[in-house]
C-alpha cells in the first residue's frame, strides 16, 4: 500500500470514530448538557467541533508516520494497538457522558483514557518522535476535558 493511501486511512480512522461520537455530543449538547450545572470558565458549545476535528487529523497523521516506518512489526503492532485502545475509550466516553448522563463514570473513563494516550506517546515516541508529539495536544485538551468532567461532576452532585 503506498504512502498516500496510508495517510488518507490513518487521518479517516479517527475522523470516522470522532464523527460517529459526535452523534451522542451534539444529541446530549442540544438537551440535557442544556440543564446541568458547569463552571464558569466551561467553553462555548461551538469550540468543541473546531478543537476535535484538529485533533483528530494530528491523531491520524501520527498514526501515519507509526504505520509506514521501517520498525519492526512487533513493535509497531504494540504502539498501534495502545492507540487502538484509547481511540475506542475516546468514542465511549462521549457515549457515557451525553447519552447516559453517567458523570462519574465518564471521570473514571476519562482517567483510563488519559493513561493509554500517555502508553500510546511512549510508544509511538520509541518509532517516531514527531508522532509522539503530534499528540501532545490531544492528551493536553483530553487533560482539560478530565478536569471539567470532574467539575461538572461535582457541581451536579
Amino acid at each position: 500500500m503506498n504512502n498516500t493511501l496510508k495517510l488518507i486511512i490513518a487521518i479517516a480512522i479517527p475522523l470516522l470514530i470522532g464523527s460517529t461520537s459526535a452523534f451522542f455530543t451534539v444529541t446530549g449538547v442540544d438537551s440535557w448538557y442544556q440543564t446541568i450545572n458547569k463552571p464558569s470558565w466551561n467553553p462555548p458549545n461551538y469550540i468543541f467541533g473546531p478543537v476535535w476535528t484538529t485533533l483528530y487529523i494530528l491523531m491520524g497523521v501520527s498514526l501515519f508516520l507509526v504505520w509506514k516506518s521501517g520498525t519492526n512489526a512487533g513493535t509497531k503492532r504494540q504502539a498501534m494497538i495502545l492507540y487502538a485502545i484509547q481511540l475506542v475509550l475516546n468514542f465511549f466516553w462521549s457515549f457515557i457522558f451525553f447519552d447516559q448522563h453517567l458523570v462519574g463514570t465518564a471521570f473514571a473513563e476519562i482517567v483510563v483514557m488519559w493513561l493509554f494516550i500517555l502508553l500510546t506517546i511512549f510508544a509511538f515516541a520509541r518509532i517516531s518522535k514527531t508522532a509522539a508529539w503530534l499528540l501532545v495536544p490531544y492528551i493536553s485538551w483530553v487533560s482539560f476535558a478530565a478536569f471539567l468532567n470532574y467539575t461538572i461532576w461535582q457541581l451536579n452532585k
